[in-house]
C-alpha cells in the first residue's frame, strides 16, 4: 500500500518527537526548508504539519513557526467537580494560587444572564491565576451570588473556596453544567497568564448548583492550550 508523501513526513517528525530527538519548545524548520529536505512541495509539507498539530505534536504560533509541544500533559477531569486545591494534591507538581481581583460587585448583563440574576443582587467576583511548576497557566474567574455566600475573604480565595463553603458554611455543592470552548485570548489573559505566544485559550464554563438545584456560582476556567488534556469516562448504555 502506497503511503502519501505528507504522511511519510508526518510519521518521521512524530517519531523524532516521540523519541525525544525533538523536544518540547523546539521549533521545526520552515515550510520551505522542510519542502527542500523532503524534495516535495510546500503544500505537502503543510498537510503534514496540519496532521502533527491535530495529533498534539506541534502548535503553529504566529511569529515563531511550528513549536513542539509537551506530550506529557496534565489531566483535568471534565465531569468531576473538584477544587484546584484538591486537584493539585494529585498532580505531584509545585502549585500556587494568586488572587488578582476580589470583591463584591453588581454584575454586568453577561454575568446576570449566566447566574440568572438581576443587576440589583450583589455578586462576589474572584479572579485567580494558578501557577504550576513556575508558570501561570490557568486563570479562574469565579462569580458567587452573595445571598448564598454571605462572606468571602482574600485568604479563603488563596486557599480553597469550596472547602470553606462546605466545611464552614455547610453548603452542599451538588453538580455542575459545563461548556468547553476555544476563544481568542483577552487582555486579561495576557495580563495574568504566561501565554508564551498563544493567541487562543481553552475555556471551561461551569454553572454550579447546590443540592436543592439552586444555581449559586458561575466560573470561567481559562487554560493555556499546550498544557492540558481534558479527560472524561463514558460508557455506552443499551
Amino acid at each position: 500500500m502506497k503511503i502519501n508523501k505528507y504522511m511519510m513526513i508526518y510519521k518521521q517528525i512524530a517519531e523524532q518527537i516521540d523519541q525525544s530527538i525533538l523536544n518540547a519548545g523546539d521549533i521545526l524548520p520552515s515550510e520551505n526548508d522542510l519542502a527542500e529536505q523532503h524534495d516535495t512541495s510546500r503544500e505537502t509539507v503543510r498537510k503534514a504539519l496540519n496532521v502533527l498539530a491535530q495529533n498534539g505534536y506541534i502548535q503553529k504560533i504566529k511569529g515563531k513557526g511550528s513549536v513542539v509541544l509537551h506530550r506529557e500533559k496534565m489531566q483535568f477531569p471534565v465531569s468531576g467537580l473538584v477544587s484546584f486545591k484538591e486537584l493539585s494534591e494529585t498532580l505531584g507538581k509545585e502549585t500556587s494560587t494568586t488572587v488578582h481581583e476580589f470583591g463584591l460587585t453588581h454584575p454586568d448583563a453577561y454575568i446576570q444572564k449566566q447566574l440568572r440574576t438581576s443587576g440589583d443582587e450583589e455578586v462576589w467576583r474572584v479572579v485567580r491565576s494558578r501557577n504550576i511548576n513556575g508558570e501561570r497557566i490557568i486563570l479562574d474567574k469565579d462569580y458567587f451570588i452573595r445571598k448564598h455566600v454571605p462572606l468571602l475573604t482574600k485568604e479563603i480565595c488563596e486557599d480553597s473556596i469550596y472547602q470553606y463553603l462546605e466545611d464552614e458554611c455547610g453548603l452542599v455543592i451538588s453538580y455542575a453544567h459545563k461548556e468547553i470552548v476555544v476563544e481568542p485570548c483577552t487582555a486579561e489573559d495576557q495580563e495574568y497568564l504566561d501565554l508564551n505566544g498563544y493567541e487562543h485559550i481553552v475555556v471551561v464554563k461551569n454553572f454550579v448548583f447546590l443540592d436543592d438545584t439552586t444555581l449559586f456560582q458561575y466560573t470561567e476556567s481559562r487554560h493555556r492550550l499546550d498544557k492540558f488534556r481534558f479527560v472524561d469516562f463514558a460508557r455506552r448504555e443499551k
